[in-house]
């Protein structure tokens, strides 16, 4: 399903689908020869740029390779097309290299009948590399093609049709590797090996396999390498290229450090999920108008439910592709179903300010300790892709992420308490009440977990009103104990209270009256504090606190506002005109 799926994107809607075995690569040095065969220069095409360092990107012929001689024909690295041997390289096998690349371009130059092809052959049969005034530092490796006149050989069309005709021998018509496509369904030629590999897909190697084996465990019915899923040529290039294509770009894929998701619908569609869960800061109308649709369960249109949505997450073990996980939808589900994944992470911030939408890296980042630096695993990625386009429950795994950092920083943090409502408020028990609930500070929850972390920050709140600036504070110590096992710390933190608040009662009076106030609000429906906390309550206890300071900075802030907008208004006086 997900192969056929790439090759309809790569066959309907990629328009520079590159010919068969060619593709986009860096060509750092051009040959320049005579219509004849003469050598007259060579062009360095690198410049400075991050991407021109290693040449001018152009189309040329294409070719996996690993240990055996292989050569690219008219477009290769120096060792092939001019046998310049690297430091480490063995001068015999260089050789055998060089002498592949020529005997492959007489070839092509007796099947094409191109003259340019035919001045290139000329050109090595009378190679001389002291002649070639090559650059000081001419890299061995780098990519080398020819310019015979104007013309680059490897542009031709009949040089392209000779590339791509070499990769299926008709020798090998009719042999054991005549079978079924697992893609397209056909009889026809099966490679053995698959020509492209996938790029750039975080851990491992840098270019991966979609489909190999190279060990018997991996191998079945006496099948080998790619043979184990059965491809054609054409259906192998076209499912690389497909997913090389959408992996490229941020508006079909998103990347972090461990995983990557690609994005694509069947026909083109203006919808782009990539964008709205990398940097939905910048489409917070779109945000809004799909959590909008979800709380009201507006049915999407007709053309929304018919338009296929497609979602691949992948990994890496190696040199292979992890194909991790397969959405497979409409758009109008996966807009619905994204709409509910904003509505989970909507949360006050921690200074009780509006929410706004968070990213997928910042909410990764919350199960880390340094995001700048940790790499988030991948389960949470796939966790959080799956519950914005497959609607799937966050795993507790998830929360045992978040509540594990809560202990070791000794706080909630903003990412933290969002991941900590989407696991509570996507499982089917719903502790949190839904997606609407647990938003900003819930007065008349009863819940002991959550008055528990209301209480915590309130008793924070009443030692720094008391003590300016204190050692250790009632966090510092008691966090870790409070947060999963409330009885054994709570007794001892409301003993320690009554000599701040009585400090408070005589030197702040009005302090000590909005403390203890809310003190008791939160006490009076605790018959007894719990002895533990599971998983679920030692999340519910950090969105307690969290709330709690939430909305304390929000009314210190709106105090503050009050203080200054009456001083403002207050009616000027001779002695005030005198400060000024």
């Amino acid at each position: 399903m997900l192969l056929e799926r790439l090759r309809e994107y790569a066959e309907e809607r990629l328009t520079d689908l590159p010919p068969a075995m060619y593709q986009v690569q860096p060509i750092r040095y051009v040959l320049v020869l005579t219509v004849d065969g003469r050598y007259l220069d060579v062009f360095d095409t690198a410049d400075s740029s991050k991407e021109g360092k290693r040449g001018q990107r152009r189309l040329a012929p294409h070719i996996k390779r690993a240990v055996a001689v292989k050569p690219k024909v008219l477009a290769d690295t120096g060792v092939y097309s001019l046998g310049i041997a690297r430091v480490d390289d063995k001068p015999e096998r260089v050789k055998v290299q060089h002498n592949a690349f020529v005997e492959l371009v007489d070839h092509c130059a007796a099947a094409t009948g191109e003259p340019s092809v035919a001045a290139v052959a000329n050109f090595l049969h009378g190679l001389d590399v002291e002649q070639l005034r090559l650059p000081a530092d001419f890299d061995q490796s780098a990519t080398l093609t020819f310019r015979v006149g104007e013309v680059y050989p490897i542009d031709l069309p009949s040089v392209r049709s000779y590339w791509a005709g070499l990769q299926v021998p008709e020798e090998e018509v009719g042999t054991s590797k005549l079978m079924t496509c697992i893609v397209c369904g056909n009889e026809r030629q099966v490679i053995e090996r698959h020509p492209l590999k996938i790029r750039g897909i975080p851990g491992g190697q840098i270019l991966k396999d979609l489909i190999s084996a190279n060990a018997g465990a991996f191998e079945s019915y006496g099948l080998t390498a790619s043979l184990i899923a059965p491809t054609c040529l054409p259906c192998a290039e076209a499912y690389a290229n497909a997913l090389n294509s959408l992996l490229a770009s941020r508006d079909t894929s998103i990347w972090t450090s461990g995983a990557a998701y690609a994005f694509w619908t069947r026909v083109e569609h203006p919808w782009n999920p990539a964008r709205l869960m990398s940097e939905p800061e910048q489409r917070q109308l779109e945000v809004r108008a799909m959590m909008e649709a979800w709380k009201t369960g507006a049915a999407a249109s007709v053309a929304l439910k018919e338009t296929a949505f497609y979602a691949v997450g992948l990994g890496a073990s190696g040199a292979r592709v992890v194909v991790s996980d397969w959405i497979d939808a409409t758009v109008g589900e996966a807009q619905l179903r994204m709409g509910r994944y904003f509505a989970l992470q909507e949360i006050v911030d921690a200074y009780g300010a509006p929410w706004e939408p968070a990213s997928l890296g910042r909410l990764l980042g919350g199960t880390v300790r340094d995001p700048r630096k940790d790499e988030a695993p991948a389960v949470v990625v796939q966790a959080l892709a799956r519950l914005a386009l497959a609607g799937t429950a966050l795993p507790l795994d998830v929360l045992y992420l978040a509540v594990r950092r809560n202990r070791a920083d000794q706080d909630v943090s903003r990412a933290r308490a969002m991941l900590i409502k989407m696991v509570l408020g996507s499982r089917p028990e719903r502790p949190t009440g839904g997606e609407g609930r647990m938003s900003d500070l819930e007065l008349a929850s009863t819940d002991p977990a959550y008055l528990c972390g209301r209480l915590l920050a309130v008793l924070d709140a009443i030692q720094a009103q008391a003590i300016n600036s204190p050692n250790a504070s009632v966090i510092d110590k008691y966090f870790g104990a409070a947060s999963s096992a409330p009885a054994s710390v709570f007794a001892t933190l409301m003993h320690g209270a009554q000599a701040h608040m009585g400090k408070l009662r005589r030197d702040r009076p009005g302090v000590h009256y909005r403390l203890e106030e809310t003190l008791e609000t939160i006490v009076a429906p605790l018959t007894a504090f719990p002895k533990t906390l599971t998983l679920e309550q030692q999340g519910l206890f950090a969105l307690g606190f969290y709330h709690q300071r939430a909305s304390d900075r929000r009314s210190a802030r709106e105090r503050k506002e009050a203080r200054e907008t009456a001083k403002a208004a207050a009616p000027a006086t001779d002695e005030s005109i005198a400060d000024a």
